[in-house]
């Protein structure tokens, strides 16, 4: 499915549930059929903005950065948000340079994911590792923990949200494993309740 259909398909169900939600309207059913039927692929000057007649993109939201709490980044994590904001803006100078009509829900598509990323980028604060005290957890540091029913040692680093990646062992800072290792020392014992049970963790080093 294009992102052409998609949006159309997010469009109609909002219409359906307007229509739903105005119970005094006489002529529902009559306009739930209309919504319905087949009509023609070309989209509604409803869901095109005034003037232009642009589609309004659907976009993924970020990682879940709740309001109010301050924008943390590490200064590798600051990067990266540079660099993918590099790489929209050529992707979307690439487009435009095809002054192809067909391209503009892409290079919308585009934008709208430009100005979430920028909001990021502008609320950032970046947290020097090399400032923070370096016997204690905190935001930034690696933590290397020994899982005690595993019989193992894994290494953790505490990141931003639009750093923390599982796969590379990457956590929010946000995360309730991040919070229960947070100002935790060298030698404390720690345990987190998962889904497959309690966990008890010893932390074997901190770095930075």
């Amino acid at each position: 499915m294009s992102v052409r259909d998609l949006l159309w398909a997010k469009f109609k169900i909002i219409q359906l549930l307007e229509i739903i939600n105005r119970q005094s309207d006489p002529k529902g059913f009559q306009n739930l059929w209309g919504l319905i039927r087949p009509k023609n692929k070309n989209m509604s000057r409803g869901f095109t903005k005034e003037g232009d007649q642009e589609e309004v993109p659907l976009v993924t939201p970020r990682a879940h950065l709740p309001a109010g709490v301050i924008n943390y980044v590490t200064p590798a994590g600051y990067e990266e948000l540079m660099s993918e904001q590099k790489s929209l803006i050529d992707e979307r100078k690439a487009l435009i340079d095809q002054t192809d009509k067909d391209n503009r829900v892409d290079i919308n598509y585009i934008t709208a994911k430009l100005n979430l990323l920028e909001e990021r980028i502008n609320s950032a604060k970046i947290v020097n590792p090399n400032n923070q005290a370096q016997d204690v957890v905190a935001f930034g540091s690696k933590i290397t923990i020994h899982k005690e029913e595993e019989k193992r040692n894994l290494t953790y680093q505490i990141v931003g949200v639009d750093e923390a990646n599982i796969s590379k062992n990457k956590v929010s800072f946000l995360s309730p494993f991040a919070k229960v290792l947070i100002n935790k020392r060298v030698g404390d014992k720690i345990s987190l309740k998962t889904p497959k049970g309690e966990s008890n963790m010893i932390i074997e080093r901190i770095e930075y």
